[in-house]
């Protein structure tokens, strides 16, 4: 069986030494959260991870969710103990709006531990998670009438919450969606159709679940443009905040999926529900995006995590897996075999599997950042330039991260060999679990047009010359430092690369805009790559300040950056090279050749 510890120390690392969260103690919520606080915090988290979530893990796999003949239905054992857990620990509410029951800590620290309960339980971190993106939409467009109605037990986990945006003949093309919306007179509308692919759609975590639901309001336009935002009940709510009698939406069944099967996917049936308008009429998209985007990052978060747990696993049996001997001969003599742990490819898988997840954790933790200072910070130029960063960073988190953390859930199974072909050593679940982070909230594909034909050239290009400025000035500020040279190169190296695929698509995608969808998955690597070197080069930073203590961890850390550079970082000019190559050749085959 597998387990999971919380990389604590990394974790703090990140937090304190490379972003220095103290810097920021001016702010909202940052007053809050000194060093031992964030400490004990993490430390409660993972104990949560560890000892509650992680050992569900892979029995709730095993027995999944069951519907009921009424509709309901009944997550795996465990999970509702688990939850309660969860709920009473205030987690739900670690970052949210005091003045609705949250604790206001910064959403960076929330990040953090999201990424421990994703690592331990992804199938059960998506309950919560759904509940947030929920709470944060209706926080963002709804009244001041909605937000009292439904925000104090969203935050306080006693409530969950949903999207749903995909039907059974729409799923990325949004403006085809059928569902309709009613208006009654009162202010309420019926809203009728079916969605699928509902992640927690239905389960008994929770007395109450808030769907939020994108519809078309009868005689809105055609298209996107058409397209409205619903908050839809599961319970009526009376007028004293009591639940009163069922609203017209049932789960007419769960999904039959490769993985996380403890997530109740649902297929909802909405039959005339009552459903109230949340933010404007024909704008839903710009309201559900709210969520989205949250969501977007927390999918990139699941391929870190999934990266960071099959690491560790990986990595255990690595060390005590007995199996031929070292190529320069026996390293323990002692015993009938050496550990595989010595043999060269088993240390490239983990080494690759390390140097990215350590690089993308920091590189999560940054972008978090940038969202508090989005919300917090008191100049608009700081706002403005997070909310370009936000912008800028969650195609590439939400794309990059879910793919290389399926790609190392892969190799981590690799290192187990046939073992980790086998269900109870947990391996292959990884691999099942990651593979749905590169298809929804927006398959990867889409991710990449989003960045190549959105977010490039928004505001003139505004964001990319704002992070490449920001790049520039981090290594003239720290020239002088010759230890962290190598990191300065090889981010001078892959941020020129990039800015010169950035001009190759300046020039070329307007003339044949197929060669921007050619060149997005490996413009967006390339970009991805150069955010990992940024990432790796402020941590190198940070652990040569303090290398001289005596602890092997900032060694390591130095040793782990240099293989970055070495290994990860020079695929920085295949990319480049693919990118230049357009779509002609793509795009030249007859499509009944295929």
């Amino acid at each position: 069986m597998t387990a999971y510890n919380a990389p604590l120390k990394d974790m703090q690392f990140v937090l304190n030494d490379v972003l220095q969260m103290s810097k920021y103690s001016n702010l909202p919520g940052f007053a809050d959260a000194s060093e031992d606080v964030v400490e004990a915090i993490l430390e409660e988290g993972a104990k949560l991870a560890s000892n509650v979530l992680h050992p569900i893990n892979h029995s709730g796999d095993k027995e999944g969710c069951t519907r009921h003949e009424d509709g309901s239905v009944t997550t795996p054992k465990g999970f509702k103990e688990a939850y309660e857990t969860y709920k009473q620990g205030g987690w739900q509410g670690l970052s949210f709006d005091p003045d609705y029951g949250g604790q206001g800590l910064p959403y960076v620290l929330a990040v953090a531990v999201s990424e421990m309960v994703s690592a331990a339980n992804m199938a059960f971190g998506m309950y919560p998670g759904l509940a947030r993106g929920a709470a944060d939409a209706i926080y963002a467009h709804g009244t001041d009438e909605q937000k009292q109605q439904y925000l104090p037990n969203m935050i306080a986990g006693e409530w969950g919450g949903t999207m749903n945006l995909t039907e059974p003949h729409c799923g990325t093309d949004l403006g085809m969606l059928r569902t309709k919306a009613v208006p009654q007179g009162d202010g309420s509308y019926k809203v009728t159709g079916t969605k699928i692919f509902i992640s927690a759609g239905e389960h008994d975590l929770t007395e109450q679940i808030i769907h939020l639901v994108l519809a078309r309001i009868e005689g809105a336009p055609e298209g996107v443009k058409g397209i409205s935002l619903f908050i839809v009940p599961k319970f009526h709510i009376n007028e004293d905040g009591s639940l009163g009698a069922r609203n017209g939406v049932m789960c007419g069944s769960i999904e039959e999926k490769m993985g996380i099967h403890a997530n109740s996917t649902c297929v909802l049936n909405y039959d005339d529900a009552t459903g109230y308008l949340l933010g404007e009429e024909d704008k839903g998209l710009k309201a559900m995006f709210t969520m989205m985007n949250e969501a977007r990052l927390g999918v990139g978060m699941q391929g870190l995590a999934i990266s960071e747990v099959a690491y560790q696993n990986g990595a255990s049996y690595a060390k005590d897996r007995l199996q031929g001997r070292a190529l320069t001969g026996p390293a323990a003599p002692e015993k009938p075999a050496d550990p595989i742990i010595v043999h060269p490819d088993v240390r490239r898988m983990l080494m690759d599997h390390r140097a990215f997840t350590e690089g993308a954790r920091a590189w999560m933790y940054w972008s978090a950042l940038w969202g508090d200072l989005h919300n917090k910070a008191e100049d608009e130029a700081t706002r403005q330039k997070a909310d370009d960063y936000m912008g800028l960073m969650t195609p590439m988190l939400k794309s990059y991260l879910t793919e290389k953390g399926y790609w190392h859930a892969t190799n981590a199974q690799q290192v187990l060999g046939g073992h980790g072909y086998i269900q109870e050593w947990g391996m292959e679940q990884f691999v099942r679990d990651a593979r749905i982070a590169m298809i929804y909230e927006g398959a990867n594909g889409i991710q990449a047009l989003d960045l190549v034909g959105r977010k490039l050239m928004k505001d003139g290009g505004r964001a990319w010359q704002t992070f490449f400025a920001d790049v520039d000035e981090f290594i003239a500020d720290n020239q002088d430092n010759e230890e962290l040279k190598p990191f300065l190169d090889g981010l001078a190296l892959a941020k020129s690369r990039t800015a010169e695929a950035t001009q190759w698509l300046a020039a070329n995608a307007m003339q044949n805009f197929n060669h921007a969808g050619a060149s997005s998955m490996d413009y967006l690597s390339l970009f991805s790559l150069t955010c990992l070197a940024f990432a790796w080069a402020q941590s190198a930073k940070a652990a040569l300040e303090k290398k001289g203590s005596g602890d092997a961890f900032y060694e390591n850390k130095l040793i782990t950056g240099k293989y970055f550079l070495e290994r990860l970082l020079p695929d920085t000019g295949m990319h480049l090279e693919k990118v230049k190559t357009g779509a002609d050749t793509m795009m030249s085959m007859p499509a009944e050749a295929f």
